[in-house]
Protein backbone atom coordinates (compact mmCIF):
# COMPACT_ATOMS: atom_id res chain seq x y z
CA UNK A 1 0.00 0.00 0.00
CA UNK A 2 1.01 3.49 -0.62
CA UNK A 3 2.22 6.60 1.40
CA UNK A 4 1.40 9.76 0.42
CA UNK A 5 3.34 12.55 1.12
CA UNK A 6 1.06 15.28 0.54
CA UNK A 7 3.20 18.57 0.30
CA UNK A 8 6.14 16.90 -1.63
CA UNK A 9 7.68 19.63 -2.68
CA UNK A 10 8.50 21.21 0.30
CA UNK A 11 10.59 21.13 2.85
CA UNK A 12 9.46 18.23 5.11
CA UNK A 13 7.93 16.76 2.17
CA UNK A 14 10.75 16.39 -0.48
CA UNK A 15 13.51 15.26 2.33
CA UNK A 16 10.59 12.56 3.19
CA UNK A 17 10.39 10.85 -0.08
CA UNK A 18 13.56 10.76 -1.24
CA UNK A 19 13.94 8.91 2.51
CA UNK A 20 10.97 6.47 1.74
CA UNK A 21 12.19 6.39 -2.00
CA UNK A 22 15.37 4.98 -0.28
CA UNK A 23 13.60 2.24 1.54
CA UNK A 24 12.16 1.16 -1.33
CA UNK A 25 8.95 2.19 0.05
CA UNK A 26 5.52 3.14 -2.30
CA UNK A 27 5.67 6.56 -1.99
CA UNK A 28 3.25 9.14 -4.12
CA UNK A 29 4.17 12.45 -4.40
CA UNK A 30 1.24 14.65 -3.52
CA UNK A 31 1.48 18.03 -5.06
CA UNK A 32 0.30 20.05 -7.84
CA UNK A 33 3.42 18.69 -10.71
CA UNK A 34 2.64 15.06 -9.16
CA UNK A 35 0.51 12.62 -11.05
CA UNK A 36 -1.95 12.66 -10.14
CA UNK A 37 -2.02 16.15 -8.80
CA UNK A 38 -3.08 17.40 -5.14
CA UNK A 39 -3.70 20.74 -4.68
CA UNK A 40 -5.17 21.70 -1.65
CA UNK A 41 -7.67 24.36 -3.52
CA UNK A 42 -9.11 21.75 -5.41
CA UNK A 43 -10.96 19.00 -3.60
CA UNK A 44 -11.36 17.27 -7.22
CA UNK A 45 -7.87 16.61 -6.99
CA UNK A 46 -7.58 14.92 -3.37
CA UNK A 47 -9.50 11.65 -4.64
CA UNK A 48 -7.21 10.28 -6.85
CA UNK A 49 -3.97 11.09 -4.99
CA UNK A 50 -5.79 8.93 -1.86
CA UNK A 51 -6.43 5.61 -3.88
CA UNK A 52 -4.40 2.80 -2.96
CA UNK A 53 -2.96 4.83 -0.11
CA UNK A 54 -2.75 3.55 3.51
CA UNK A 55 -0.40 6.11 5.10
CA UNK A 56 -0.18 10.03 4.63
CA UNK A 57 2.12 12.30 5.63
CA UNK A 58 -0.05 15.70 5.97
CA UNK A 59 1.49 19.66 5.48
CA UNK A 60 -0.53 22.47 4.38
CA UNK A 61 0.56 25.17 2.30
CA UNK A 62 1.28 27.67 2.66
CA UNK A 63 0.70 27.18 6.36
CA UNK A 64 -1.73 25.70 8.92
CA UNK A 65 -2.24 28.72 10.62
CA UNK A 66 -3.95 30.36 7.07
CA UNK A 67 -7.47 31.07 6.98
CA UNK A 68 -9.42 28.04 5.40
CA UNK A 69 -6.34 25.62 6.38
CA UNK A 70 -8.88 23.91 9.02
CA UNK A 71 -11.19 23.82 6.99
CA UNK A 72 -9.40 21.47 3.97
CA UNK A 73 -7.83 20.14 6.70
CA UNK A 74 -11.10 18.28 8.25
CA UNK A 75 -12.33 17.94 4.40
CA UNK A 76 -9.15 15.68 3.50
CA UNK A 77 -8.98 13.94 6.70
CA UNK A 78 -12.85 12.93 5.95
CA UNK A 79 -12.08 12.07 2.74
CA UNK A 80 -8.66 9.89 3.69
CA UNK A 81 -9.94 7.55 6.24
CA UNK A 82 -13.31 6.84 3.72
CA UNK A 83 -10.48 5.80 0.84
CA UNK A 84 -9.15 3.43 3.55
CA UNK A 85 -6.20 5.11 5.10
CA UNK A 86 -5.51 3.93 8.45
CA UNK A 87 -1.92 5.99 9.50
CA UNK A 88 -1.90 9.87 9.46
CA UNK A 89 1.07 11.89 10.05
CA UNK A 90 0.39 15.50 10.73
CA UNK A 91 3.12 18.63 10.27
CA UNK A 92 2.20 20.84 12.85
CA UNK A 93 2.58 24.61 14.30
CA UNK A 94 4.23 24.44 17.39
CA UNK A 95 1.36 26.02 20.21
CA UNK A 96 -0.66 27.48 18.09
CA UNK A 97 -4.43 27.63 18.60
CA UNK A 98 -5.33 27.60 14.73
CA UNK A 99 -2.83 24.37 14.17
CA UNK A 100 -4.11 22.86 17.77
CA UNK A 101 -7.92 22.87 16.05
CA UNK A 102 -5.94 20.75 13.09
CA UNK A 103 -4.13 18.43 15.35
CA UNK A 104 -7.65 17.87 16.64
CA UNK A 105 -9.43 16.57 13.65
CA UNK A 106 -6.49 13.87 12.88
CA UNK A 107 -6.72 12.89 16.61
CA UNK A 108 -10.35 12.30 16.39
CA UNK A 109 -10.30 10.62 13.05
CA UNK A 110 -10.90 6.86 13.92
CA UNK A 111 -7.31 5.99 12.48
CA UNK A 112 -4.09 5.66 13.64
CA UNK A 113 -2.13 8.98 13.88
CA UNK A 114 1.20 11.24 14.89
CA UNK A 115 1.16 14.71 14.87
CA UNK A 116 5.09 16.29 14.62
CA UNK A 117 4.42 20.05 15.95
CA UNK A 118 7.53 21.93 14.89
CA UNK A 119 9.26 25.21 15.85
CA UNK A 120 11.14 27.51 13.55
CA UNK A 121 12.80 25.46 10.83
CA UNK A 122 16.96 26.37 10.63
CA UNK A 123 16.08 25.44 6.37
CA UNK A 124 14.42 29.18 6.30
CA UNK A 125 17.99 30.83 6.17
CA UNK A 126 19.59 28.23 2.91
CA UNK A 127 15.86 27.67 1.47
CA UNK A 128 13.36 29.93 2.30
CA UNK A 129 12.75 33.87 2.43
CA UNK A 130 16.02 34.41 4.77
CA UNK A 131 18.76 33.23 2.32
CA UNK A 132 19.03 36.36 0.41
CA UNK A 133 19.19 38.68 3.46
CA UNK A 134 22.34 36.32 5.29
CA UNK A 135 23.59 36.78 1.71
CA UNK A 136 23.40 40.57 2.29
CA UNK A 137 24.63 40.28 5.03
CA UNK A 138 21.23 42.14 7.16
CA UNK A 139 18.54 39.91 8.53
CA UNK A 140 15.99 42.14 9.21
CA UNK A 141 13.32 40.88 11.16
CA UNK A 142 10.49 42.13 13.50
CA UNK A 143 11.70 39.31 16.31
CA UNK A 144 12.87 41.55 19.04
CA UNK A 145 14.91 39.74 21.71
CA UNK A 146 12.94 36.27 21.19
CA UNK A 147 14.77 33.14 21.77
CA UNK A 148 13.63 29.98 19.03
CA UNK A 149 14.84 26.20 19.73
CA UNK A 150 15.54 26.50 15.75
CA UNK A 151 14.92 22.81 13.83
CA UNK A 152 16.56 21.14 11.58
CA UNK A 153 13.96 19.87 9.04
CA UNK A 154 15.97 16.74 8.34
CA UNK A 155 15.15 15.54 11.72
CA UNK A 156 11.73 16.60 10.96
CA UNK A 157 11.92 14.38 8.50
CA UNK A 158 13.77 11.39 10.06
CA UNK A 159 10.79 11.33 12.52
CA UNK A 160 7.96 11.31 10.02
CA UNK A 161 9.58 8.72 8.57
CA UNK A 162 9.87 6.53 11.20
CA UNK A 163 5.51 7.44 12.15
CA UNK A 164 4.58 6.50 8.89
CA UNK A 165 6.67 3.24 8.96
CA UNK A 166 7.10 1.86 12.42
CA UNK A 167 5.09 0.98 15.28
CA UNK A 168 5.10 2.66 18.50
CA UNK A 169 4.21 6.15 17.72
CA UNK A 170 0.43 5.95 17.03
CA UNK A 171 -1.18 8.44 19.50
CA UNK A 172 2.47 10.75 19.94
CA UNK A 173 2.64 14.21 19.62
CA UNK A 174 6.38 14.98 19.42
CA UNK A 175 7.26 18.27 19.59
CA UNK A 176 10.40 18.96 17.56
CA UNK A 177 12.85 21.34 18.34
CA UNK A 178 17.11 22.00 18.28
CA UNK A 179 18.61 21.61 21.57
CA UNK A 180 18.93 25.02 22.16
CA UNK A 181 17.37 28.69 22.32
CA UNK A 182 18.65 30.77 20.13
CA UNK A 183 17.66 34.72 19.49
CA UNK A 184 18.15 36.26 15.74
CA UNK A 185 21.00 38.26 17.17
CA UNK A 186 22.98 34.82 18.14
CA UNK A 187 21.63 33.01 14.97
CA UNK A 188 23.79 36.07 13.27
CA UNK A 189 26.50 35.19 15.04
CA UNK A 190 26.66 31.81 14.31
CA UNK A 191 26.11 32.33 10.59
CA UNK A 192 29.17 34.59 10.73
CA UNK A 193 31.28 32.20 12.72
CA UNK A 194 30.35 29.70 9.91
CA UNK A 195 30.73 31.76 7.15
CA UNK A 196 34.15 33.70 8.08
CA UNK A 197 32.49 37.65 7.29
CA UNK A 198 30.21 39.74 9.41
CA UNK A 199 26.10 38.83 8.96
CA UNK A 200 24.29 41.17 11.62
CA UNK A 201 20.32 41.12 13.14
CA UNK A 202 18.48 44.30 12.67
CA UNK A 203 15.24 44.27 14.12
CA UNK A 204 12.49 46.03 13.00
CA UNK A 205 8.87 46.45 14.10
CA UNK A 206 5.82 44.99 12.24
CA UNK A 207 5.01 48.08 10.54
CA UNK A 208 8.30 48.45 8.92
CA UNK A 209 8.62 44.58 8.08
CA UNK A 210 5.15 44.60 6.53
CA UNK A 211 6.00 48.16 4.37
CA UNK A 212 9.53 46.84 3.65
CA UNK A 213 7.96 43.07 2.28
CA UNK A 214 4.94 45.16 -0.01
CA UNK A 215 7.85 47.53 -1.50
CA UNK A 216 9.62 43.61 -2.73
CA UNK A 217 6.39 42.65 -4.21
CA UNK A 218 5.46 40.18 -1.82
CA UNK A 219 2.17 39.23 -2.48
CA UNK A 220 -0.30 40.46 0.62
CA UNK A 221 -1.77 37.16 1.67
CA UNK A 222 1.98 36.35 2.71
CA UNK A 223 2.73 39.45 4.22
CA UNK A 224 -0.10 38.64 6.80
CA UNK A 225 1.04 35.19 7.25
CA UNK A 226 4.42 36.56 8.31
CA UNK A 227 3.55 39.65 10.49
CA UNK A 228 0.73 36.81 12.24
CA UNK A 229 3.55 34.97 12.86
CA UNK A 230 6.32 37.27 14.21
CA UNK A 231 3.53 39.16 15.93
CA UNK A 232 1.62 36.40 17.67
CA UNK A 233 3.14 33.40 17.79
CA UNK A 234 7.42 34.80 18.55
CA UNK A 235 6.55 36.48 21.81
CA UNK A 236 8.21 34.04 23.81
CA UNK A 237 5.81 31.10 24.10
CA UNK A 238 8.42 29.03 22.37
CA UNK A 239 10.70 29.55 24.18
CA UNK A 240 12.07 26.37 25.33
CA UNK A 241 13.65 23.27 24.08
CA UNK A 242 11.38 20.07 23.36
CA UNK A 243 12.75 16.47 23.59
CA UNK A 244 10.49 15.35 20.68
CA UNK A 245 13.69 14.22 18.49
CA UNK A 246 14.96 11.98 21.34
CA UNK A 247 11.78 10.55 22.10
CA UNK A 248 11.08 9.58 18.55
CA UNK A 249 14.49 8.28 17.57
CA UNK A 250 16.70 7.75 20.40
CA UNK A 251 19.00 10.60 19.30
CA UNK A 252 19.71 14.47 19.93
CA UNK A 253 18.05 16.96 17.32
CA UNK A 254 21.03 18.60 15.10
CA UNK A 255 22.30 22.15 17.00
CA UNK A 256 22.22 25.15 14.79
CA UNK A 257 25.91 25.54 14.62
CA UNK A 258 26.30 22.20 12.81
CA UNK A 259 24.00 23.04 10.15
CA UNK A 260 25.29 26.36 9.80
CA UNK A 261 29.14 24.60 9.40
CA UNK A 262 27.17 22.33 6.77
CA UNK A 263 25.55 25.08 4.90
CA UNK A 264 28.08 27.68 5.22
CA UNK A 265 28.61 27.47 1.19
CA UNK A 266 25.24 28.60 0.49
CA UNK A 267 25.72 31.75 2.01
CA UNK A 268 28.86 32.59 0.02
Amino acid sequence: MTILVVGATGKTGRRIVDRLTALGLPVRAGSRSGTPSFDWKDRATWAAALRDVQSVYISYYPDIVVDGALDDIRAFTEQAVAAGVRRLVLLSGRNEAQAQAAERVVQESGVEWTVVTCSWFMQNFTEGYLLDPVREGVIALPARDVAEPFVDVDDIADVAVAALTEDGHTGRIYELTGPRLLTFAEVAAELSTATGREIVYAPLSIEEYAAGAAELGLPEADIDMLTTLFAEVLDGRNAYPAAGVQQALGRPARDFADYARANAAAWS
